[in-house]
């Protein structure tokens, strides 16, 4: 049987995955706290009251800034804070919605990324807008969840000849029990992700983001260059658009919709 097997949410674009045991799926805010606030970079114009999608490359972003990889973050909903920690050391820990704790985190990512950031970055966000790759395609598939099926992984590691941490691709649901590359026959169709309904919409084209190993910060893989060598395209993983609200857990169903 087609299973979830881990979910996850990246409450700041380009920072550290968080693992969460379950997750309320909608049409209206797609997978909850992801990729709720970005480090824009400060040149970037970004307005709140006005938010428009940008490409990634106006963000601080794995693609181009590898060494945020080696950061460790973690956000509290219950305090609204955010813990940044390096080779298990607290070096921030900042309530991002309060002034003074959002200008801590723009003064820790100028320091710490220091030339690349082009200056003090800043840290942005706006209600109900999520910095997905996808965002600049349309405001409905901003809030598409990406989906990762671990078949297909192990199918690139073969070809490839070496291990990839899942985590490279940075997915929001991951599952198991599909044959490989089964996922690209549901483009267009409607699936089951737990008690939630989605509409496969695009196949997910993986870029140099996914060369850096989310471990230790280097750059150790060539995810696209494996995939174009072996299987003639670059994509892993899709995006679907829920189109009907429902929670989801590990050990849920996923795949083609009965009925």
């Amino acid at each position: 049987m087609r299973a979830v097997t881990r979910l996850y949410r990246y409450p700041v674009k380009g920072l550290s995955p968080e693992p969460v045991d379950s997750a309320v799926l909608s049409a209206a805010h797609g997978f909850p706290m992801n990729r709720r606030w970005a480090l824009a970079l400060a040149d970037t114009p970004f307005d709140p009251a006005a938010p428009v999608a940008q490409p990634k490359t106006r963000f601080l972003m794995l693609q181009r800034d590898e060494a945020l990889a080696t950061l460790a973050t973690r956000y509290d909903d219950a305090s609204g804070t955010l813990f940044i920690r390096r080779a298990g050391r607290l070096l921030l820990a900042a309530k991002l919605d309060e002034p003074a704790g959002r200008a801590a985190v723009e003064d820790f990512f100028h320091r710490f990324m220091g030339e690349r950031a082009r200056g003090r970055p800043r840290l942005v966000s706006a209600p109900g807008f999520q910095f997905t790759d996808i965002s600049v395609v349309s405001t409905a598939k901003m809030r598409a969840v990406s989906l990762i099926n671990l078949a297909s992984l192990r199918a690139l590691e073969q070809a490839a000849g070496a291990a990839m941490h899942p985590l490279r691709f940075r997915a929001n649901i991951y599952f198991e029990g599909a044959r490989a590359w089964e996922e690209h026959d549901w483009m267009d169709r409607e699936i089951a992700i737990g008690g939630a309904r989605a509409v496969v919409c695009r196949r997910t084209t993986r870029c140099a983001a996914t060369q850096v190993n989310p471990e230790t910060g280097e750059r150790d893989r060539n995810p696209p260059k494996a995939l174009q060598d072996a299987f003639g395209h670059g994509d892993l993983g899709v995006y679907a658009e829920i189109v009907a609200d429902g929670s989801v857990r590990p050990g849920d169903p996923v795949g083609p919709a009965e009925g």
